[in-house]
């Protein structure tokens, strides 16, 4: 494809009424001769192409030859795709005025910066803080990601309370702004992931490699979450606990790796119980064949963890909260980021 300086790119498959819905605020708001908006079908069937070529001429389509999912998904298409920067757009998203710029000044600023995401506000409630991103992820000292203004399922308004730039720990794949070089010299989204927590174990590998990741909260989207798969879906469940010891296998430091894996194990155990004891047998089936999984396939991607290798010093960034998010929500009842930070 032509070269561009940014290239919004959104991966579909099958979200034709989605692409009606949301699309359209993408174009109104991203006009320029150095933007294009392009989407790359992951070969859907439900006419969604052809419905792009019929009401969106202004949209470059890249059609892959098979459904890849999401990591595999964009690392194919993105090879494709020439640019300065990539801004990667979940289909379910609607884009407000002047949304690309705060995103792409921070990187222009400072090249040390590799990835930026925007404030994520949920499209259902607009003053309030959306599930995926929020204002920017971190992650626990047990490993365990949550976002300014969403602590586990607990979302909280926008009252400018986390308006300014940030440093952050990861940036949500629902809308991510990432240096296309920085991305390709990482590797990429891991495809073993799939989908769910590729974008943390993207961002723990640009950290390691002296990068940091930022939020801007002067770049504003409405997300609808759940746009692929609902929360609590027992496919969802299955990928987000698997992943989450794959990302802990591959990126932990060495004098962190056994203990926050062993407690991870014991702690996954808990909420497959609990799961259990609230009748939700399909969820406790998820996180048992999450486990399995992760034992059965775990030697394969142990040539990853081998990645760490080539770092000088494999970090344990300053943005991991060095307390148990696990602990201040459900034992002491601490509901907000600024309360779990204290």
């Amino acid at each position: 494809m032509n070269s561009s300086r940014v290239a919004i790119v959104i991966l579909n498959w099958n979200g034709r009424k989605l692409l009606e819905q949301y699309l359209p605020s993408v174009i109104q708001h991203s006009q320029g001769d150095d933007v294009e908006v392009i989407v790359a079908d992951n070969q859907s069937t439900d006419e969604s192409v052809s419905f792009l070529r019929e009401n969106f001429p202004q949209v470059k389509i890249l059609q892959l030859d098979q459904n890849y999912g999401f990591a595999k998904g964009y690392n194919v298409a993105l090879q494709q795709i020439q640019a300065k920067y990539y801004i990667l757009l979940n289909s379910d998203v609607e884009v407000t005025s002047n949304w690309i710029a705060p995103l792409i000044d921070l990187m222009e600023r400072d090249e040390t910066v590799a990835a930026v995401q925007p404030k994520v506000l949920s499209w259902q409630r607009k003053d309030e803080f959306e599930y995926a991103g929020a204002a920017g992820g971190f992650i626990d000292k047990l490993g365990y990601p949550f976002c300014r203004g969403r602590i586990f399922n607990v979302l909280e308004k926008d009252e400018g309370q986390f308006d300014q730039v940030t440093d952050i720990f990861w940036a949500t794949g629902a809308c991510m702004a990432v240096r296309a070089d920085c991305f390709h010299q990482a590797g990429g989204f891991d495809a073993d992931f799939w989908a769910h927590m590729e974008e943390i174990d993207l961002c723990w590998r640009l950290k390691n490699r002296g990068y940091k990741i930022q939020f801007t909260p002067f770049s504003k989207v409405y997300h609808l979450g759940g746009g692929s798969l609902s929360y609590d879906n027992p496919k969802k469940l299955f990928l987000n606990f698997r992943n989450s010891l794959w990302l802990l296998y591959k990126n932990l430091p060495r004098h962190k790796f056994y203990k926050v894996i062993v407690l991870r194990m014991l702690l996954d155990g808990v909420a497959a119980f609990k799961l259990l004891s609230e009748g939700n047998t399909d969820g406790f089936t998820s996180v048992i064949r999450a486990h399995w999984a992760f034992y059965r396939l775990h030697r394969q991607i142990r040539h990853k963890r081998e990645e760490l290798k080539k770092m000088a010093t494999p970090i344990w960034p300053d943005e991991v909260l060095c307390k148990s998010i696990i602990w201040k929500f459900y034992i002491e009842g601490k509901k907000t980021f600024r309360e779990v930070e204290q």
